[in-house]
């Protein structure tokens, strides 16, 4: 079993060969063996360019063939990967370069309407600036720079030698948490725990060399990197990128692609299942859909089995600071796929603690927080348990059950209401397609649940037959007191709904 990404992008291009491994629509194609060259002269040029290994090197691009190229030239050059959100503005994406300690950049050109390298170069220029750029000794544009960046390379005996000094235990990557409760935290991992979560991912969706993977999910997230790019390494699946998530795109490519494989967010699946063109798609090679959080309407998870022609549909938990820890397995009855999401997977032990939180432990946690003991104690304690934040229950075959955020939790009259719990009631009137809910101020109660609605098209609903509803089905205290309507839902790239955006609207 190899334990480093570079060792592990040999053994792929001697094990797959002429597989396909990368399918950019439209443009590169590249097989397994082509892709560990490829990869080898991103590494040729880092090497050439001066980074060390253990320099940092951070990607702020879309998901496509030089995210993929650099990352994997990254890491087989010795160097720490950073992904960077591409949801980020300058300043956001200069705190993260900067505490990093980035020694090489690549970054988008203009994606998005948006000069990324501008951005940033004016984040850093403001007087009140988070740092400088001073210690960048490469910035590579893509695609603008990425041929002129390779023209300059080491030697091919300097770069197998830098592949073969990376040992299993080094950090491999920073991924910067999504800041969602507070300023973000870079959680560090090393090759061969992020391998290893990738191997059990796999497994779990019994992935082979048949598979064309759709990854829609960022690459700058650990769904896109570790259960995308690295699942696909070690299992020998095609990837096939989409850079910014479309549903129309997304069923074209499904249909043009022959996608048997896409995981994802519930909400791209909600947005699949009600897109007036579907019909028109042929999506019957797609088998696995992988989705997961604490807000997955069980009403989404069944719709997805009636009415797409996944013939499996998995749901899992997991978190930056471990990727996946629990996972449901093919074969599993439709009551713990929809009720559930799985069991401990990658070697994690799970186990309810105080408030009933989930503690996680294994040997594929994060390494810990990038310059931050204090955070990295809060979060793993003496005995090696990770404190998740988020609230659960295991039932009597280890399968666990997310009840929601502890920091999501109000308390309306003496009485704890978990907003998850009411989501997914909320999920299952007909008409709605996302929903969450929210603590607000109450001068009798403390506090009450606010419901904030999108309707699925050609539905109408008014506000008090969505409280009938929750009143049927509720204890009273769980009741929303208040229900707004709204066009869509604030969500950060991992499809989590900012409650915290949502919390301070008037």
């Amino acid at each position: 079993m190899e334990l480093t990404v570079p060792a592990a992008v040999t053994w792929a291009a001697r094990e797959f060969g002429d597989a396909e491994a990368l399918a950019v629509a439209g443009g590169l194609r590249l097989s397994y063996r082509e892709l560990a060259e490829r990869a080898a002269d991103v590494s040729a040029a880092l090497i050439a360019a001066g980074i060390e290994a253990g320099d940092r090197v951070a990607v702020w691009a879309p998901n496509g063939a030089e995210w993929m190229l650099a990352a994997l030239g990254a890491l087989s050059a010795g160097g720490v990967l950073v992904p960077v959100s591409t949801r980020f503005t300058g300043p956001e994406a200069l705190d993260v370069i900067v505490r990093s300690g980035a020694r090489a950049l690549f970054v988008a050109g203009n994606f998005l309407g948006v000069d990324r390298l501008g951005a940033l170069q004016d984040a850093a220029a403001a007087p009140d600036a988070a740092g400088r750029l001073d210690r960048l000794a490469l910035v590579v544009r893509v695609p603008e720079d990425w041929e002129k960046f390779l023209r300059q390379g080491a030697p091919a005996s300097v770069v197998r030698e830098r592949a073969r000094a990376v040992q299993p235990g080094d950090v491999s990557d920073i991924m910067f948490t999504s800041g969602t409760t507070g300023r973000s935290k870079g959680a560090m991992t090393s090759h061969e725990r992020s391998l290893a979560v990738a191997r059990a991912w796999a497994e779990c969706g019994e992935l082979t060399q048949r598979d064309r993977y759709l990854v829609a999910n960022p690459f700058f997230h650990t769904f896109g990197f570790k259960a995308g790019i690295l699942v696909c390494l070690v299992s020998g699946a095609a990837l096939v990128p989409q850079p910014v998530f479309d549903a129309g795109e997304a069923m074209r490519l499904v249909a043009a692609e022959r996608i048997t494989v896409l995981p994802g967010a519930p909400t791209i699946y909600q947005l699949i299942l009600d897109h007036p063109a579907r019909a028109s798609f042929d999506l019957s090679s797609l088998r696995l859909a992988v989705t997961g959080a604490a807000d997955v309407p069980v009403a989404l998870v069944e719709r997805m089995r009636r009415e797409l022609t996944f013939s499996t549909v998995l749901t899992a938990y997991g978190l930056t600071e471990a990727v996946v820890a629990t996972m449901c397995r093919p074969g599993d009855a439709p009551s713990v796929v929809s009720g559930t999401s799985g069991r401990a997977a990658a070697g994690f032990e799970v186990r309810i603690g105080p408030a009933e939180e989930i503690l996680l432990r294994g040997p594929n946690t994060m390494l810990g927080y990038l310059d931050d003991p204090e955070a990295t104690a809060a979060a793993i304690d003496s005995e090696g348990w990770l404190h998740t934040g988020d609230a659960g229950r295991l039932d009597s075959a280890g399968n666990l059950t997310i009840t929601g955020r502890l920091k999501d939790m109000y308390i309306c009259g003496g009485f704890n209401v978990y907003p998850a719990e009411v989501e997914q009631v909320l999920a299952r009137l007909e008409g709605v397609a996302d929903a969450a809910v929210v603590g607000m101020a109450d001068p009798r109660l403390g506090e009450v649940g606010r419901a904030f609605l999108v309707v699925r098209p050609g539905f109408v609903l008014a506000p008090e037959d969505v409280l009938a509803f929750c009143r049927e089905r509720l204890a009273n205290y769980k009741v929303p007191r208040r229900v707004e309507f709204r066009g869509s839902l604030p969500r950060n790239p991992s499809g989590k709904v900012l409650k915290t955006v949502l919390r301070e609207e008037p």
